[in-house]
């Protein structure tokens, strides 16, 4: 079959319904697709309906309609080139939980005045670049010690480990992409899996922040960049690239990935990518590619 309707469960302890998956079913069939049998990936937790008939786009509209309410991802795409090789992540908010330079603010005493900047450049409203080096200024004199402990209390986001290790194990390159900090994405990288990373440099003197970044500031355009150099340098074609994320910065690389995913993200994100995660873990993203869940790494 040409096309494939993935149905894919919240992680929050909910389950994929027999029943969703025949509504799924039937909203395929109303419009005169023709429906293979269902393919369960994971038992109540993913399924495949493949199916031949109107383009993904036209699909998704009325599939999601259909099972509207429920806490299920619903995704459409084609079968060709399914399996990526090549993954690029965003860090905040994306592989951990939380925006890194929001919590090292917290060291400052400053989160909720450097959130709120952090909040208008992921929601498009004030232009990223600028943003970053608003907010590193509001930090001068922050010592080293402030970001040590700042790492040690980031969280991974579930699904992150399972994803990079289970691409990597089949042979694709992974890069954690950051418009934070190298301080942090070295760490994070190394934590969770990644082949590399990439982000901004921050500058020190005497073992404090000087409150400015290196430039060329590393945001939408080096993401970009970075999924376009790494796709050619190993010789892998963008539509076996696979690219998340959750910003505004993030939205280039999204669209001009093989496969761009918007995972619990700022309405411009969302809006903009073709795919859109909304209710599960990281590990979606596997089941998109039609890994099973006996095919994960540990």
């Amino acid at each position: 079959m040409q096309n494939v309707l993935t149905l894919i469960a919240a992680d929050n302890g909910h389950t994929l319904e027999p029943t969703s998956v025949e509504l799924a079913c039937q909203a395929l069939v109303a419009y005169g697709t023709s429906v293979g049998a269902a393919d369960w990936l994971a038992p109540a937790i993913a399924c495949d309906l493949p199916f031949e008939g109107p383009t993904p786009a036209k699909m998704q509209p009325p599939v999601t309609a259909a099972l509207a309410g429920t806490p299920v991802d619903v995704v459409i795409q084609p079968v060709q080139n399914r399996r990526k090789k090549l993954l690029l992540a965003d860090m905040d908010s994306t592989i951990v939980t939380s925006e890194t330079l929001d919590e090292l603010a917290a060291q400052a005493n400053l989160k909720e005045e450097i959130a709120a900047i952090t909040q208008r450049a992921m929601l498009g409203e004030i232009a990223f670049d600028d943003a970053l080096r608003e907010r590193i200024a509001m930090l001068k004199g922050l010592p080293i010690s402030a970001l040590e402990a700042t790492v040690e209390n980031i969280a991974v986001s579930p699904g992150a480990r399972v994803l990079v290790n289970t691409m990597r194990e089949n042979g694709a390159y992974t890069a954690l992409v950051s418009g934070g900090f190298t301080y942090f994405s070295e760490r994070i990288a190394e934590r969770v899996g990644f082949d590399t990373h990439h982000g901004n440099e921050l500058e020190f003197s005497a073992g404090a922040l000087t409150g400015k970044v290196k430039e060329p500031v590393f945001g939408r355009d080096g993401k970009l960049a970075t999924l376009l150099a790494l796709a050619a340098e190993r010789d892998i074609p963008l539509a076996l690239t696979l690219a998340v994320g959750d910003g505004a910065n993030d939205l280039p690389m999204l669209q001009a990935a093989g496969l761009g995913i918007a995972y619990r993200a700022k309405p411009i994100a969302a809006e903009g990518a073709a795919v859109r995660i909304d209710h599960s873990s990281l590990e979606a993203l596997l089941y998109l590619q039609g890994y099973r869940r006996d095919e994960f790494a540990a």
